[in-house]
């Protein structure tokens, strides 16, 4: 039986097939190439990718879980494919938020025009768990809040693309993006040889630009030190910060490595004090500075916040940028976008009801069980009750918990959203996806990874993708426009891994089940 033939869309909106269960224009090719494989050979690929993941560590930590620190990181190996013409309305919408939501940072933080004009209620603003008070006034450098952000797309049942959410703190996940480009182009080489892909391996470069353009004065004609700052080992994405200090050239640093002296951040080393010039942080607010946030906090530095605040250092992403991600506010920001640009949200919202509204509390308190409820500033999946799949005592525990504190919950219809196929044991299922793309605002420019994080929740009927919740992941294909010719590299690293591939197929050897399979693969 050949692949896909028993695949069903099931009445969602499926990004590979069309209702009448053709493959959609973009996705031809691959389908014509995957259901030309036997199940057999898919399921060695499949194999061969899940050992790769253990042996190159790609790893990340469920907090509470019982069974051990690490998980190796699902992937499946059916891509994700966006048009080029899709990916255009992506990147102009995308690009519209992020300047939208910067110079509502830089507002909040200094004349409050939005608040005093009532576009934003002021309440909800500097009420906010993470609006920092002691930074108003403060300007970041070069009036930049958010340097790295992962906006949550996701597909409605009627194709309609919509932001779920911003992360404007600390997004994570980028790793994942350029590592699976790289298994996917060593287990299925020939797909590459198909079809043009846009690359995705730029992403440190243009960071690494970012963060040199933010150094302090002091370096002027000097190249800057930069680190990574991380909370250590035992973050869930302890694994990403590791990666990206390697493929940006930079150090990895935790706050116990660093000290502070007249105001200038310094890091111990065998050769004694070194100047740190710019950090990107991986480190909530709450945790950077215990003399002026949470005085328990051992994973920050004393004194950086005055550091910072003298000039002497800079941060990415800037202090206080957690408002904006607030649940809440991004009820607002289609509103936030017509205040600051005159113009309407290209990519929408998801509808929302806000439970510190009276109108919008009885609604949500008669209807639990049919809608999403989110807390304001919990992420990673927790905080969240998906009523539709929720038991009378969880719906009642949430309800307690709205009359409590309605400021810090919002309401949301369950949004079917998009499926695309994933290997489920022996057979192709749909599974809910969602797609996180990361920009980069630059001094100059805005940089947008092409594609992006796809997630999947693999676990059959669940809506969330989260890796801590079961979710996985998939490499995401931008199709370039016509006369691009950007793919060359591409190319030629799937024609290197197809000529491998032909050569050790004639030189196997007696080795272990998994040895065999790399050595087919021509993959060492």
């Amino acid at each position: 039986m050949a692949l896909f033939d028993r695949y069903q869309t099931d009445g969602f909106y499926d990004e590979m097939f069309q209702p009448d269960g053709q493959p959609r224009p973009h996705y031809r090719r691959l389908y014509q190439r995957i259901r030309a494989m036997s199940g057999e050979d898919f399921r060695r690929r499949c194999q061969l990718a899940d050992l790769t993941l253990v042996n190159q560590g790609i790893t990340f930590a469920v907090y509470g879980n019982e069974e051990g620190v690490e998980k190796a990181f699902p992937f499946d190996l059916i891509p994700r494919i966006i048009p080029a013409e899709e990916w255009d309305h992506i990147e102009l919408g995308l690009k519209q938020r992020l300047v939208a939501l910067n110079l509502f940072l830089y507002d909040v933080y200094h004349d409050q025009k939005i608040l005093n004009d009532g576009v934003v209620p002021r309440e909800l603003v500097l009420g906010a768990a993470n609006y920092r008070r002691e930074f108003q006034g403060a300007d970041p450098p070069h009036g930049i809040y958010v340097h790295i952000c992962g906006s949550d797309l996701i597909r409605d049942g009627e194709g309609v693309l919509r932001v779920l959410e911003d992360n404007l703190r600390t997004p994570s996940g980028v790793s994942y993006v350029l590592e699976n480009r790289i298994i996917l182009t060593r287990v299925m080489p020939q797909l590459f040889r198909d079809m043009s892909v846009k690359p995705v391996d730029h992403y440190p470069v243009a960071l690494l630009k970012n963060l040199r353009a933010l150094a302090p004065a002091h370096c002027a004609g000097s190249e800057p030190t930069i680190g990574l700052l991380t909370p250590g080992v035992y973050n869930s994405a302890y694994f990403e910060h590791s990666f990206l200090a390697q493929q940006l050239g930079i150090q990895l640093v935790e706050g116990r490595d660093l000290f502070v002296d007249d105001n200038q951040v310094f890091m111990k080393t065998t050769r004694g004090p070194q100047r740190l010039d710019v950090i990107y942080r991986r480190v909530d607010d709450d945790f950077l500075d215990p003399m002026v946030f949470r005085q328990d906090s051992v994973l920050g530095v004393p004194g950086l916040i005055n550091a910072y605040r003298a000039g002497n250092v800079a941060l990415a992403n800037s202090i206080g940028t957690g408002v904006a991600d607030d649940k809440v506010i991004y009820a607002y920001v289609p509103r936030i976008i017509k205040y600051y640009l005159g113009e309407e949200a290209i990519i929408p919202n998801v509808d929302t009801f806000l439970a510190w509204q009276p109108s919008d509390y009885s609604y949500i308190m008669n209807n639990l069980d049919k809608l999403v409820i989110k807390a304001a500033n919990e992420s990673g999946g927790y905080g969240m009750l998906i009523g539709p799949q929720s038991t009378r005592a969880e719906q009642a525990e949430f309800a307690d918990k709205i009359r409590a504190n309605p400021r810090n919950y919002i309401a949301q219809p369950l949004i079917a959203l998009s499926r695309s196929p994933a290997m489920i044991g022996d057979n192709f299922e749909g599974r809910h996806v969602d797609l996180r793309p990361y920009i980069l605002y630059g001094v100059d420019d805005i940089t947008i990874i092409p594609g992006g994080l796809t997630r999947v929740a693999l676990r059959k009927g669940s809506y969330v993708v989260n890796s801590s919740q079961g979710g996985g992941s998939k490499d995401t294909w931008v199709l370039p426009g016509e006369g691009y010719a950007g793919n060359a590299g591409a190319m030629q690293k799937a024609d290197e891994i197809m000529s491998a591939l032909s050569l050790f197929q004639h030189q196997r050897q007696e080795q272990s089940e998994f040895g065999s399979i790399s050595t087919q693969m021509g993959v060492q």
